[in-house]
């Protein structure tokens, strides 16, 4: 088991574009979501797949459990998901020793981008780069369980990044 701080940031600006050092290609779904729990399959640049468990509601801090699986099983998994595909971008970029995750969600969710930093420790807000906006880690609405789970437009989707 691995306890994971995870923060949630909407961005700012475009100034982590420089510094990426790795793009990977995500589709991810959800097989059951509650209010406490969920179980996610990733597909990783489509030669990869992990089977994850959540559990917990004390955000920032929740017990992560993670699997790899077969490609071939996580994608007839597929259709037992709940909710949407979530098809995103991850930015794997640097910043004072720690590794920001920056998705820039396509699909359904085109327009929203946010910037995840998973640590075992809590990182304080002096230590944060410059081009992180406000912070959404409580915000429920940036949960990609949520947004797998949401009827919302295009349009929503771009206001809610604004």
């Amino acid at each position: 088991m691995a306890k994971e701080v995870e923060r949630k940031f909407l961005v700012r600006n475009d100034a982590w574009r420089s510094r990426v050092s790795r793009v990977i290609a995500i589709r991810q779904f959800y097989l059951s979501i509650g209010a406490d729990r969920s179980t996610r399959v990733r597909v990783s640049d489509g030669s990869s797949a992990k089977l994850t468990f959540k559990f917990g509601s004390n955000l920032p801090e929740r017990d992560e459990y993670e699997y790899p699986i077969p490609l071939d099983e996580a994608l007839s998994m597929q259709a037992f998901a709940i909710g949407s595909l979530i098809e995103k971008r991850r930015h794997l970029v640097s910043h004072g020793g720690y590794t920001y995750e920056i998705d820039v969600f396509t699909g359904e969710l085109a327009g929203l981008i946010v910037a995840e930093l998973e640590t075992p420790d809590h990182v304080p807000d002096a230590a944060l780069p410059e081009w992180l906006g406000r912070e959404v880690t409580g915000d429920q609405r940036y949960s990609n369980a949520v947004l797998a789970l949401s009827e919302k437009t295009h349009s929503t989707i771009t206001a809610l990044a604004s």
